[in-house]
């Protein structure tokens, strides 16, 4: 099987590699083997290295099981938890763009007395209204 090879830049391959290198510790601690891990978390010996080593080739189920087999599966659940941008702009009450209103392709003419034609152009569907010829 043809494996993908991950490009990141170097500030989203550090926190990768800084969380493989506390797992190792963390590992090396409680005095397990990698090979102990590795088959108390049901994943391969060549995974928990690329796990250790910080390859962003892994899933993120294989480190929540390695976190699981070290007790500390809580950990996962403080990420993004204290997220001060987001806490900002929602502070900030910035405009969030709504959706369009829904328009439905199958529009009948009759069921509205204010609608001339409709006008569709590609995907946009657009109700024309009736004028009565005067200006104002």
């Amino acid at each position: 099987m043809k494996t993908r090879n991950t490009i990141l830049l170097p500030r989203a391959q550090k926190p990768i590699s800084v969380l493989g290198e506390n797992i190792k510790l963390a590992r090396l601690r409680r005095k397990f083997s990698a090979e102990q891990v590795a088959e108390r978390a049901n994943i391969s010996r060549p995974t928990l290295v690329s796990i250790e080593k910080g390859n962003p080739n892994v899933t993120i189920g294989a480190y929540v099981k390695v976190l699981s087999v070290l007790g500390l599966e809580n950990d996962i659940m403080e990420v993004a938890n204290d997220d001060k941008l987001g806490r900002r702009l929602q502070d900030a009450k910035l405009i969030v763009r709504e959706r369009a209103p829904r328009i439905f392709k199958n529009a009948t003419l009759q069921s509205n007395s204010q609608v001339s034609k409709i006008a569709i152009n590609g995907p946009k569907v657009r109700l024309l209204k009736k004028t009565d010829g005067s200006k104002k």
